[in-house]
């Protein structure tokens, strides 16, 4: 049984090696990344790295390489493969799971503000203040480039992409941050509001809590729906669990007896 992992993600990786413990008969496994980030972690099993040239693209990939299972661990926001995946599997008739981290949830204290995109959070982004911490990623700052008056601190793996707000200073770095550490860098650069996709995840969530701490307003992003129909689990473990169940259920039918079969 061939498995492809759409990956690039913490939970993505796990499910790997999950699948990979023990080194089970039957089932080999392939993870793609994207390449979007430099040095990403390699996941155990087989690695691709690289588009599929669209939903048509990753359909072929699917037929060339008799993919049995389709996984879509990417990120929450990677809103195009995952339109793409929901395509190729209903084509090809592929099972698909969405693995899919759970999001942050608001608790008291949080002065969070909400918008459906990048492009509405720089709408309401003047009228909640002037020293922004955006850590939206690098691939979205086009959407803040036209604002000229507010400071940005963009957080980021990689180098952010252009255009960029004019104000704008950068701090290339990679979760998972401390408290103490968010703390401070809300302290250092004076910041007065916080930017950030609800992501999910522990990694980076301590700049929630540091900015509920300063009494700061939090910008949210939501998440793009998931495609109608697709089933979703929240962890490395149900994914797995998902999987060997397939497995499981394909050899008990390879082993039916040809009247049984008929």
């Amino acid at each position: 049984m061939h498995v492809l992992i759409l990956g690039g993600t913490t939970e993505a990786r796990r499910l790997a090696e999950l699948l990979a413990a023990g080194q089970p008969a039957g089932l080999r496994v392939t993870t793609s990344l994207a390449g979007r980030v430099s040095a990403p972690g390699t996941p155990p099993g087989q690695v691709r790295v690289g588009g599929f040239g669209g939903a048509e693209g990753l359909t072929g990939w699917l037929r060339e390489h008799a993919v049995d299972l389709l996984v879509d661990a990417t990120h929450p926001f990677a809103g195009t493969i995952t339109r793409n995946a929901a395509h190729a599997a209903a084509t090809t008739r592929v099972p698909l799971l969405a693995l899919r981290r759970p999001g942050w949830r608001r608790v008291e204290g949080d002065d969070w503000h909400e918008a459906g995109s990048l492009a509405e959070a720089a709408a309401l982004l003047p009228a909640l203040g002037r020293r922004v911490f955006l850590t939206t990623g690098r691939t979205g700052l086009a959407a803040f480039a036209a604002l000229t008056d507010p400071w940005f601190l963009v957080r980021s793996v990689d180098a952010p992409e252009a255009p960029c707000p004019p104000r704008t200073e950068v701090l290339l770095d990679r979760g998972p941050f401390t408290l103490d550490g968010e703390r401070e860098l809300l302290r250092r650069h004076r910041i007065d509001v916080l930017v950030t996709k609800d992501s999910g995840g522990a990694a980076t969530a301590p700049k929630l809590t540091a900015a509920r701490e300063a009494g700061l307003p939090v910008l949210v992003v939501r998440r793009p729906p998931l495609p109608e129909g697709v089933p979703v689990v929240a962890g490395p473990g149900q994914a797995a669990q998902w999987v060997r169940q397939a497995q499981a259920q394909a050899r008990a039918r390879a082993g039916r007896r040809p009247q049984d079969r008929a």
